[in-house]
């Protein structure tokens, strides 16, 4: 088992983690495309053509990081400040977040807003969870703060308990992921099962539960028409999908990712979530190199630190 012990190997493994997200966003967003021209694209392993352009999901988690970078800890209020800061209205944010964002002046008051939304009880979007596999990365040596961690990062926009878990769920996963470098990958079942116990009570706990009884041959159509592979953009029916792809294909991140765009869905949040859990356990070298080459690179200022 490998754990980062010092903010260095800390800060690669989430930088690991955040390659593996963005390419896997990029790779995902493609597919909507794709799907115009081919009636399955990822069964035919149609490699997307360049290039790829990644969206909210690696613009939110580029904040992550760099708060993480900044401050080693989560501060909820400058968290938000830099999700507002670096907000792009060309990223393809969700309608909610869109305009959570646009409309609030300040990391405070996106706090607060988060907390009014949809009638006091907060949003349970998948968007907590598509940023945060990085930060259980970065956390990887202590659980405990991964859940800790993770909740603030999601209470900065989603504060319905079910975004809230999906975070935790996602962040658990990466962290294990990072702890299991260098030994062979788990049994899918006993990987999900590692995750389990740190998800708060909540339908995403539940459907997690239940990708633990699937059987060693059960097809991903069968498994996404169960769980769901966010369609409806929730954290219910997008997290669970997501621990199943990666737990299937834990060392190998090419497959993980035709995987999960088999499910179709919410394909650039689904693999997004995917390769940041499974570039924890393969590091960046595992992405492959075609691949991140027809990805957008990632601002210069935070490929320094990589």
């Amino acid at each position: 088992m490998q754990q980062p012990n010092s903010i260095s190997q800390a800060l690669d493994a989430a930088y690991d983690s955040l390659i593996g997200l963005s390419v896997g966003d990029a790779f995902g967003e493609q597919f909507f495309r794709l799907l115009a021209y081919y009636k399955s694209p990822a069964e035919q392993r149609i490699v997307p053509p360049a290039p790829w352009r990644w969206t909210d999901d690696t613009n939110m988690a580029l904040s992550v990081y760099a708060v993480l970078q900044r401050d080693r800890y989560i501060n909820p209020d400058r968290l938000a400040q830099d999700f507002l800061d670096r907000y792009d209205s060309g990223r393809d944010y969700g309608p909610a977040l869109n305009r959570l964002l646009r409309e609030t002046r300040s990391g405070l008051e996106l706090v607060q807003s988060a907390k009014n939304q949809f009638g006091g009880q907060g949003s349970y979007g998948n968007g907590a969870a598509m940023r945060i596999a990085p930060l259980g990365a970065f956390f990887a040596a202590n659980l405990s703060t991964v859940v800790e961690q993770s909740r603030a990062s999601a209470l900065t926009t989603h504060t319905h308990e079910e975004a809230v878990a999906g975070a935790i769920a996602v962040a658990i996963a990466a962290a294990i992921a990072t702890r299991l470098r260098g030994s062979p990958p788990p049994p899918p079942w006993d990987f999900l099962r590692r995750v389990l116990p740190f998800i708060p009570a909540s339908e995403v706990a539940a459907k997690v539960a239940r990708a633990c009884e699937f059987e060693t041959e059960a097809s991903v159509y069968r498994v996404a028409a169960k769980l769901g592979s966010g369609s409806r953009i929730s954290a219910q029916d997008t997290v669970p999908y997501t621990l199943w792809c990666a737990s299937q294909q834990l060392g190998n991140y090419e497959e993980a990712l035709w995987l999960t765009a088999k499910g179709l869905g919410d394909i650039d949040t689904t693999c997004a979530i995917v390769g940041g859990i499974v570039a924890c356990y393969t590091g960046r070298a595992g992405v492959p190199v075609v691949w991140r080459d027809a990805c957008e690179p990632l601002p210069s200022w935070i490929t320094k630190s990589g």
